[in-house]
Protein backbone atom coordinates (compact mmCIF):
# COMPACT_ATOMS: atom_id res chain seq x y z
CA UNK A 1 0.00 0.00 0.00
CA UNK A 2 1.09 3.55 -0.78
CA UNK A 3 -0.17 6.83 0.58
CA UNK A 4 0.36 10.13 -1.25
CA UNK A 5 0.21 13.67 0.10
CA UNK A 6 0.50 16.74 -2.14
CA UNK A 7 1.67 20.16 -1.05
CA UNK A 8 2.84 23.44 -2.53
CA UNK A 9 -0.34 24.73 -4.09
CA UNK A 10 -1.52 28.27 -3.69
CA UNK A 11 -2.42 31.53 -5.39
CA UNK A 12 -0.03 32.94 -8.00
CA UNK A 13 -0.22 35.66 -10.62
CA UNK A 14 -0.16 34.88 -14.34
CA UNK A 15 3.41 34.32 -15.46
CA UNK A 16 4.44 33.20 -12.01
CA UNK A 17 5.93 29.93 -10.82
CA UNK A 18 5.04 27.26 -8.31
CA UNK A 19 6.54 23.93 -7.29
CA UNK A 20 4.28 21.11 -6.16
CA UNK A 21 5.54 18.25 -4.03
CA UNK A 22 4.17 14.75 -3.57
CA UNK A 23 5.31 12.69 -0.60
CA UNK A 24 4.78 8.94 -0.86
CA UNK A 25 4.78 6.70 2.18
CA UNK A 26 4.27 3.00 2.76
CA UNK A 27 5.77 0.62 0.22
CA UNK A 28 7.43 3.39 -1.78
CA UNK A 29 9.91 1.10 -3.49
CA UNK A 30 7.09 -0.78 -5.18
CA UNK A 31 6.21 2.35 -7.17
CA UNK A 32 7.05 2.21 -10.86
CA UNK A 33 5.56 5.41 -12.23
CA UNK A 34 4.50 8.65 -10.62
CA UNK A 35 2.53 11.41 -12.22
CA UNK A 36 0.53 14.56 -11.92
CA UNK A 37 -3.05 15.09 -13.04
CA UNK A 38 -5.33 18.07 -12.66
CA UNK A 39 -9.02 18.81 -12.58
CA UNK A 40 -10.55 22.21 -13.17
CA UNK A 41 -14.13 23.09 -12.21
CA UNK A 42 -16.59 21.55 -14.65
CA UNK A 43 -13.91 19.55 -16.44
CA UNK A 44 -12.64 15.99 -16.40
CA UNK A 45 -9.42 15.08 -14.68
CA UNK A 46 -6.60 15.36 -17.21
CA UNK A 47 -3.07 14.09 -17.55
CA UNK A 48 -0.25 16.54 -16.88
CA UNK A 49 2.98 14.54 -16.64
CA UNK A 50 4.43 11.17 -15.65
CA UNK A 51 7.86 9.88 -14.72
CA UNK A 52 9.13 6.31 -14.45
CA UNK A 53 11.44 4.96 -11.76
CA UNK A 54 14.24 5.20 -14.31
CA UNK A 55 13.55 8.87 -14.96
CA UNK A 56 11.78 8.75 -18.33
CA UNK A 57 9.23 11.55 -18.52
CA UNK A 58 6.15 12.37 -20.49
CA UNK A 59 4.47 15.77 -20.44
CA UNK A 60 1.14 16.81 -21.86
CA UNK A 61 1.46 19.05 -24.90
CA UNK A 62 -0.16 22.00 -23.19
CA UNK A 63 2.52 22.12 -20.48
CA UNK A 64 5.64 21.30 -22.50
CA UNK A 65 8.23 24.01 -22.04
CA UNK A 66 6.51 25.27 -18.90
CA UNK A 67 6.14 22.35 -16.46
CA UNK A 68 8.76 19.79 -15.47
CA UNK A 69 8.18 16.60 -13.50
CA UNK A 70 10.94 15.05 -11.39
CA UNK A 71 11.31 12.53 -8.58
CA UNK A 72 13.59 11.33 -5.83
CA UNK A 73 13.13 7.57 -5.56
CA UNK A 74 15.04 7.19 -2.30
CA UNK A 75 12.84 9.77 -0.58
CA UNK A 76 9.61 8.71 -2.24
CA UNK A 77 9.10 12.23 -3.57
CA UNK A 78 7.77 13.57 -6.84
CA UNK A 79 7.71 17.20 -7.91
CA UNK A 80 6.10 19.39 -10.51
CA UNK A 81 7.88 22.63 -11.31
CA UNK A 82 5.40 24.98 -12.94
CA UNK A 83 6.59 28.12 -14.71
CA UNK A 84 4.85 30.70 -16.88
CA UNK A 85 1.55 29.87 -15.25
CA UNK A 86 -1.66 30.80 -17.01
CA UNK A 87 -5.17 31.30 -15.62
CA UNK A 88 -6.23 28.14 -17.44
CA UNK A 89 -3.77 26.19 -15.27
CA UNK A 90 -6.09 26.79 -12.33
CA UNK A 91 -7.14 23.39 -11.01
CA UNK A 92 -6.77 20.89 -8.23
CA UNK A 93 -3.55 19.00 -8.89
CA UNK A 94 -3.38 15.34 -7.91
CA UNK A 95 -0.37 13.10 -7.44
CA UNK A 96 -0.56 9.55 -8.78
CA UNK A 97 1.58 6.47 -8.24
CA UNK A 98 1.34 3.17 -10.07
CA UNK A 99 2.77 -0.29 -9.50
CA UNK A 100 3.09 -2.82 -12.33
CA UNK A 101 4.25 -6.39 -12.64
CA UNK A 102 7.63 -7.10 -14.17
CA UNK A 103 6.52 -7.00 -17.83
CA UNK A 104 4.06 -4.13 -17.27
CA UNK A 105 1.09 -6.25 -18.34
CA UNK A 106 -0.83 -5.85 -15.10
CA UNK A 107 -1.49 -2.84 -12.92
CA UNK A 108 -0.95 -4.00 -9.35
CA UNK A 109 -1.58 -0.70 -7.62
CA UNK A 110 -2.99 2.71 -8.47
CA UNK A 111 -2.80 5.39 -5.79
CA UNK A 112 -3.96 9.00 -5.55
CA UNK A 113 -3.33 11.88 -3.21
CA UNK A 114 -5.98 14.25 -1.88
CA UNK A 115 -5.03 17.06 -4.25
CA UNK A 116 -3.66 20.56 -3.84
CA UNK A 117 -5.32 23.70 -5.19
CA UNK A 118 -3.47 25.87 -7.69
CA UNK A 119 -5.08 29.18 -8.56
CA UNK A 120 -3.59 31.49 -11.19
CA UNK A 121 -5.19 34.91 -11.06
CA UNK A 122 -4.35 38.59 -10.98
Amino acid sequence: QVQLVESGGGLVQPGGSLRLSCAASGDIFSIDAMGWYRQAPGKEREFVATITKGGSTNHADFVKGRFTISRDNAKGMAYLQMNSLKPEDTAVYYCNAQEFNDDYNDLLGDYWGQGTQVTVSS
